[in-house]
């Protein structure tokens, strides 16, 4: 019996065979085109449009974040510079397959050496070409392997396009030698709640058929289990098991004190089961859905109409919009620039928004008129509006300033930059409150790009120096009598969000699927503890070593 270890998303355990990712396809020949040039261009053409349409469907299926991380690589695959490269290529003399592999390795490199959103994007073209090139071959893309038994995956990575249409009757849970915390795995499998380990070292030396215990909240791979290892084990699924069948309830720790969970949504049509979910609210509505891939910004009726929708399935709860988060992992041609050197550094986020006010004043405006329609038809939701990528007080000041002129009552800001939670009193004497970005604020902590996979082991939420900031927050938010939430990936993660209310947050927003979690986890301490957790890990040198301490000390 031995023991690998890696990052756990979840809390849940999965015991069962290891069935690995299966290989990439081979590489390409380097033999020269053979018939018309304008030919091959248009089977790639074809291949591409194939490709594109089962990553749309796909997408279509899965629903959720899901479907938005499949639609962003259909809009990849189709992509126009990648498309000429090819072509040139062909027209050069290459072979259709050997066109797709350079072309997208050199597009690759290209955006890698950009950073921020572009980087990330980088590491789902692989699975884009490959897709093609299968098409061109006639052969099945590389994908998820087949059983008629029940599984565990194990992988180097996961494409979006596979964790998003996973099997769970027979994928038991994930492991993968590559990944952090906010990677696609991640983030996905989380949201489908599929146990998984990222990150892992050694993974790739498991066998097929290896019987193993996939532990998620010790971030832990037992490799051949004893049979002590394995009653354990079975113990536990059993308690998550009643655990996940409870009755829902509002958010509470063990001595009664409240702590709103609330939900991660992308659209309106997910509304239905975060409520089902036990969601009390939401506490981020992304509104990018309504402007990517569009060429102009949506009318105020166009965004009105998709606002009281969501504002209507959360009559008399919290409902906290972000404004548009443009720039960096999210460009628009119409609101942010062609080309930045380091876009997550950038014109982003309100930076963004101020250079195009009319955006802005669009979206408030049309948020404005959803509330009150939706009040006028039966009883309200309870609307907040925040702007995200704020840096200090006077971008706070401005933000509420304008919102409030155009009639939005409950005004904020994301804490996404750590200058802001090194204002955090002031800005909060100044808006009515703060909700923390813990992706973004540990990529700028860290200075690691978020999405990048060769610095993903700094982009970790339990850092110390990331859980200082957050206690600065937390404590100006008592000292002014504001609420301070969390709504980033984080919030997710059951242990951690013990700690964050300990260090003074009040409210966690998430993935749906990891309410039930939470949850339950938070009931198993009272507000001392948390604070006693919370000390241990800001007592911590590493990420690592805070996750530790959090651990041996965990028991109430």
């Amino acid at each position: 019996m031995s023991e690998l270890h890696g990052i756990g998303v979840g809390r849940a355990v999965a015991v069962g065979p290891v069935l690995r990712m299966a290989e990439p396809l081979a590489p390409p020949s380097d033999a020269p085109l053979e018939g018309s040039p304008d030919a091959a261009i248009e089977s790639v053409a074809a291949a591409v449009a194939a490709v594109a349409e089962d990553l749309e469907l796909r997408g279509e299926v899965a629903g959720g974040e899901a479907k938005a991380v499949l639609e962003a690589q259909a809009l990849m695959a189709k992509d126009p510079s990648l498309q000429d490269l090819v072509a040139g290529r062909i027209r050069d003399g290459a072979n259709p397959e050997r066109a797709v592999f350079d072309a997208f390795e050199e597009f690759r490199q290209m955006l890698e050496g950009l950073g921020g959103y572009l980087a990330e994007r980088s590491a789902d073209l692989g699975d884009v070409a490959q897709r093609i090139i299968a098409r061109l071959r006639g052969v099945p893309a590389p994908g998820v392997p087949t059983s008629d038994e029940p599984f565990i995956l194990v992988a180097t990575d996961l494409a979006p396009a596979d964790t998003a249409l996973l099997d769970l009757d027979v994928v038991l849970g994930l492991v993968t030698s590559e990944g952090g915390p906010t990677s696609h795995t991640a983030i996905l499998a989380r949201a489908r709640a599929i146990p998984a380990i990222v990150g892992v070292a050694g993974a790739l030396e498991l066998r097929d058929g290896q019987r193993v215990v996939l532990d998620a909240a010790a971030g832990t791979v037992t490799v051949d289990p004893d049979q002590q290892t394995l009653d354990t084990a079975a113990i536990r699924i059993k308690e998550l098991a009643e655990r996940a069948a409870a009755p829902v309830t509002p958010g509470a720790l063990a001595d009664g004190t409240k702590v709103a969970l609330l939900a991660n949504l992308g659209t309106p049509a997910e509304a239905a089961a975060a409520v089902e979910l036990g969601a009390e609210g939401v506490g981020l509505f992304r509104t990018e859905f309504l402007f990517l891939g569009h060429e102009t910004a949506p009318t105020v009726a166009e965004q009105t109409a998709q606002y009281r929708a969501l504002l209507e399935a959360f009559r008399g709860k919290k409902v906290v919009v972000r404004c548009l988060d443009a720039g960096a992992d999210k460009p628009l041609a119409f609101l942010t620039p062609d080309a930045e050197e380091n876009p997550a550094l950038g014109l982003r986020g309100l930076r963004a928004l101020r250079a195009h006010e009319e955006v802005l004043r669009d979206q408030l405006t049309a948020l404005r008129d959803a509330e009150a329609e939706v009040a006028r038809s039966g009883e309200p939701a309870d609307l907040w509006v925040m702007a995200p990528m704020v840096a200090d007080v006077a971008e706070t000041e401005w933000f509420v300033d304008f919102a409030g002129e155009l009639g939005l009552a409950t005004v904020g800001v994301m804490a996404e930059v750590p200058s802001l939670a090194l204002q955090s009193e002031q800005v909060l004497a100044s808006c009515a409150f703060v909700s923390i970005g813990t992706n973004d604020l540990t990529q700028y902590t860290m200075a690691a790009d978020r999405l990048l996979g060769s610095v993903a082991s700094y982009q970790d939420p339990w850092h110390p120096a990331v859980l200082r900031l957050i206690r600065m927050l937390g404590e100006a938010g008592a000292a002014t009598g504001r609420p301070v939430g969390v709504c980033g990936e984080a919030a997710a993660d059951p242990q951690l969000a013990v700690v964050l209310v300990g260090l003074g947050v009040t409210s966690l927003s998430m993935t749906p699927a990891a309410l039930a979690d939470v949850r339950a986890e938070l009931a198993l301490h009272d507000l001392d503890h948390a604070r006693e957790l919370a000390a241990a890990a800001l007592a911590a040198p590493t990420a690592e070593a805070a996750r530790a301490a959090v651990t041996a000390a965990h028991v109430p």
